[in-house]
């Protein structure tokens, strides 16, 4: 046993380790760094269009690069996930991350945009071996009721970075007359950023673990006594596209987190055009969607370990994601700026708080698959749907007001209701849990008349 593996629970062969904690803030410090990253740009674009002297829809790229690496990579990525585990995935994606915020560093001179363009690539790279793995952790270091909580608390890390993502830039970075003098602060911006990936990576070096000694629930000690020799990554694919509910929540989800990535790259664009020179109340809008939104995975990652409401607490959140988009909308061409951040917050607390609601719905609803592989799946159609809304919204958003542009986001959301609501849910997971409890609780009454007759016996014994 590790020393720093101190068990502060244990029953019936499973036991929870005081490292679990270390091990999923860890991982979510070093998913902020690569989330923030992806926003570093979007979010000033004007200014970063200006200073490289590039178009607005070159800009758009840096943040959807993020989307169509995914695409291709997420099957690599969640193959190596299964065959070679958790430990090793996690160092390539910290190392991927940190290399491309280094690459990043040399690119703070005006004519060099191609190689910002590599480094923000490399990060996407990274990105694929870093946003499915929360689930994954919860699962294989969590115990049955705090599973939630746990992956709630991997994707806080990611939405923690967004909104640094949106708050950071606009203070760092002024929107200065002469371009040349912003040599300066975006390096010092580039430099911070590869230094604590750089610090981030020899702690995940150090500190990270493959998974516990001993496993934390009945459902994760099941896997690990499965046979691996006849396991089959194609095979294990074919079953999660043959899942019919599954299937329905891979198309919900996309739509749901698309429309978020497509809002968040777009959100420069959208304030300015109702609200011109107003770069830093963007972020500071922009940071309200990703804090409320962080205070809406954490309440749903309680919520549903202690009720285990799963379907009930999808459909309700999408429907007020659904409606919290209309009012958004509506909201955002009146005029009244601190209208827009009450409406942003209501978005986010619903649109982003929705992010772990349906990993933990997918690991329910595919139990024993690879929670790596579901999750990953999960974001693949998420980076395609939010590649898709960022193009059409981003080609509407220059021809019509934003309002055209958003409200085709609510027509999407509004079928996504529609199609999560039919989602028939069984959660495999919980069964999995409860028949090992009702089998243990059968074996101890089957030996209950053995036993009792000895427990004089035993009393005696011990006096």
């Amino acid at each position: 046993m590790e020393k720093n593996a101190i068990p502060v629970h244990k029953t019936g062969g499973t036991r929870v380790y005081p490292l679990r904690w270390v091990i999923v803030a860890l991982f979510s410090c070093y998913s902020l760094s690569n989330a923030f990253q992806w926003l570093e740009y979007g979010i000033i674009n004007n200014i970063f269009s200006k200073y490289y002297n590039v178009s607005s829809t070159d800009l758009d790229w840096l943040s959807m690069s993020y989307m169509v690496a995914y695409i291709p990579l997420i099957f690599p990525a969640t193959w190596l996930l299964d065959m070679q585990g958790l430990r090793v995935v996690a160092l390539l994606g910290a190392a991927l991350n940190c290399a491309g915020a280094w690459v990043k560093t040399g690119s703070a001179q005006r004519h060099l945009f191609p190689v910002t363009m590599v480094g923000q690539v490399m990060c996407a790279c990274a990105q694929t071996l870093i946003l499915g793995l929360p689930s994954h952790i919860a699962s294989v270091w969590f115990g049955p009721r705090e599973v939630s909580t746990a992956c709630a608390l991997g994707v806080f890390g990611n939405q923690l970075g967004v909104a640094l993502g949106f708050l950071l830039p606009p203070i760092l970075i002024p929107n200065a007359r002469d371009v040349n003098s912003l040599n300066f602060p975006i390096r010092m911006m580039f430099f911070g950023v590869a230094g604590l990936t750089t610090l981030l990576l020899l702690l995940v070096v150090i500190i990270f673990k493959e998974q516990p000694p001993i496993p934390p629930s009945h459902a994760q000690a099941a896997i690990r006594s499965n046979t691996q020799k006849d396991y089959s990554y194609r095979k294990s694919i074919l079953r999660l596209v043959n899942n019919k509910a599954f299937v329905l929540l891979l198309i919900t989800y996309g739509i749901n987190t698309g429309c978020f990535y497509s809002v968040s790259t777009l959100l420069n664009s959208m304030i300015i055009a109702n609200y011109p020179d107003e770069e830093l109340n963007a972020g500071r809008i922009g940071l309200t969607i990703i804090l409320s939104g962080m205070v809406g995975s954490v309440l749903c990652g309680f919520w549903l370990d202690r009720t285990k409401a799963y379907r009930y607490t999808t459909v309700l959140l999408y429907f007020l994601t659904f409606v919290s988009m209309v009012v958004f909308t509506v909201t955002l061409s009146l005029g009244q700026i601190w209208v827009v951040f009450i409406t942003a917050g209501a978005l986010g607390f619903t649109m982003t708080g929705y992010l772990p609601v349906g990993f933990e719905y997918a690991v329910e609803l595919t139990y024993p698959e690879s929670e790596g592989t579901s999750s990953g799946l999960l974001n693949a159609s998420a980076q395609l749907f939010g590649l898709l809304f960022t193009l059409l919204q981003g080609h509407l958003n220059r021809f019509f007001p934003p309002f055209v542009g958003n409200g085709l986001i609510c027509i999407f959301l509004f079928i996504g209701s529609i199609l999560t609501a039919i989602i028939k849910s069984e959660l495999r997971r919980q069964k999995a849990n409860k028949k090992h409890e009702a089998d243990a609780d059968g074996l101890l009454d089957a030996h209950k008349e053995t036993l009792m007759p000895m427990l004089p016996v035993i009393k005696e014994t011990a006096l």
